[in-house]
């Protein structure tokens, strides 16, 4: 019987890979959904996929299975190990980020060679792939481009920055001197997204989390320290235009695609213009500065906001959230009911 066209997503457990699974099942629900965690789904989640499988993207036995049982033509690698602990665990980051990411291109290359089509694949990057060297830099560089200043400071960095260069090898110049044509079997995608801001899960101590932890403390009712400098500006976006965005590109035609890695923002505000929101929400917000000069030196290194012209003008990238209605209308209501229902 001939195999049906299905999706991969590693790391699925997390709340990007809950709103792929979502709208991939609603989408199209003769499609198999088949995920790869260390980590169970959520029983919502698991009730939509055709297969949920425990184990990891550094085992390639497990992979070569899933190659066999599965025509997969599309992939979104979403596991990684983030930024906090990457710092902590350098050579497991390498090993996670970077060998996992090559293990998932392999794959996706033998799928394409096998069933004739391009696989069309998704890989998550961020601003940690840029490195501005100072602030009177990241002052006068204003938006930053894809390809300007792509000298990161973090491990973490480097590895996003390095796949992106793999998914580009693997997409444009696979085994070039090949006599056969190789590449082109593998279509890879990235989008080098901003600090994200959910409403759904709590910040788990990321570099950017400051201002989700910002809004969470102070529905809490508890105090909150803030790690950055009050006039530190990051771009950030909210988690519901993250996914819009993956779509939005994932479903452009490729003739459309002029890069293989493009910039999104949606709103760039400093601390302290969080923390004015946050205290006009929450009066009796306890709020203080206390900076952790290693965490800030790392946000120093990030753009204050990106240019995202070219995801704008070829694949339509248009967040529905700027800061007042991200904050005023996603983030704030949707906390504030968490801990009010205990």
């Amino acid at each position: 019987m001939r195999r049906k066209p299905s999706v991969l997503i590693t790391g699925a457990s997390g709340e990007i890979g809950h709103a792929l699974i979502a709208r991939l099942a609603d989408g199209d629900p003769d499609r198999p959904i088949v995920t790869l965690d260390l980590n169970p789904l959520p029983p919502e989640s698991a009730a939509k996929v055709r297969q949920a499988i425990a184990g990891s993207i550094l085992d390639a036995a497990l992979l070569d299975g899933i190659l066999a049982q599965y025509e997969v033509d599309r992939v979104f690698h979403l596991a990684a190990l983030l930024s906090t602990r990457s710092e902590f665990s350098p050579a497991l980051a390498h090993k996670v980020n970077v060998e996992g990411t090559l293990n998932l291109l392999e794959f996706a290359q033998k799928q394409g060679e096998s069933h004739g089509r391009p696989v069309a694949f998704f890989y998550p990057s961020s601003i940690a792939a840029f490195g501005l060297p100072s602030l009177a830099v990241k002052t006068k560089a204003g938006k930053v481009k894809e390809d300007d200043y792509n000298v990161p400071t973090t491990m973490y960095g480097a590895n996003k920055l390095y796949c992106e260069h793999l998914g580009r090898y693997y997409s444009r110049h696979y085994k070039q001197l090949a006599a056969e044509t190789m590449s082109g079997k593998v279509d890879f995608r990235c989008i080098r997204f901003p600090g994200l801001i959910s409403a759904e899960t709590v910040p788990s101590g990321g570099t950017s989390d400051y201002a989700p932890e910002m809004i969470h403390a102070a529905a809490e009712g508890k105090p909150y320290a803030c790690f950055v400098r009050p006039d530190t500006r990051i771009p950030f976006m909210a988690m519901p235009d993250a996914v819009d965005s993956i779509f939005r590109m994932m479903d452009a035609p490729k003739t459309k695609l002029s890069r293989t890695v493009y910039n999104i923002g949606a709103f760039a505000p400093s601390a302290s213009e969080i923390e004015a929101v946050v205290r006009s929400a929450f009066p009796r917000a306890e709020i203080s500065t206390v900076v952790d000069q290693k965490r800030q030196a790392i946000v120093d290194s990030w753009p204050a906001d990106v240019d995202d012209s070219a995801a704008r003008n070829d694949w339509g990238h248009n967040p529905a959230h700027d800061f007042r209605s991200a904050f005023g209308e996603y983030l704030i209501p949707s906390i504030k009911k968490r801990y009010a229902a205990g």
